[in-house]
């Protein structure tokens, strides 16, 4: 007779985290992106590039949507496709690189999808290569 685990609670498998709003990842799934939770928040990447923060949690609420990869100088132009786009109020900055498509805004899939195209299109207006991190000092004595 096979030998069964016991029903102990370090056995049982982690249960894997919901992605929010996964329709962007489908709307982009011809790229093949690469997915990482950080920060509570799911992190896109098209080859080197991060591109979009997905994030729905139950606190910052008013930052729960997409979140697009962008620098200030593509704010203007960016905000004339997408006329809800604001800089996310996490970090207390008035204005950031990061910007929310925010999920209360009624217009909110339709943009993300807008978002989406962008994306697909190379539009270099989304997304960055992140800084790359620097050897720590206990590595580079070694």
């Amino acid at each position: 007779m096979p030998t069964r685990r016991p029903k102990n609670p370090t056995f049982i498998a982690k249960q894997s985290k919901p992605v929010p709003h996964e329709f962007v990842l489908d709307a982009i799934s011809t790229l093949s992106p690469k997915t990482r939770f950080m920060f509570g928040c799911l992190a896109v990447y098209v080859g080197d590039r991060i591109v979009l923060f997905l994030r729905d949690k139950r606190t910052g609420i008013p930052d729960n949507g997409v979140w697009l990869a962008t620098t200030i100088e593509h704010h203007e132009s960016l905000r004339a496709e997408f006329p809800n786009m604001r800089s996310i109020q996490v970090f207390g900055k008035e204005v950031t690189g990061w910007q929310v498509l925010p999920v209360d805004a009624p217009d909110f899939e339709e943009s993300a999808l807008r978002a989406c195209e962008l994306i697909v299109a190379r539009d270099p207006r989304i997304g960055k290569v992140p800084a790359s991190r620097k050897p720590s000092k206990r590595r580079a004595t070694l």
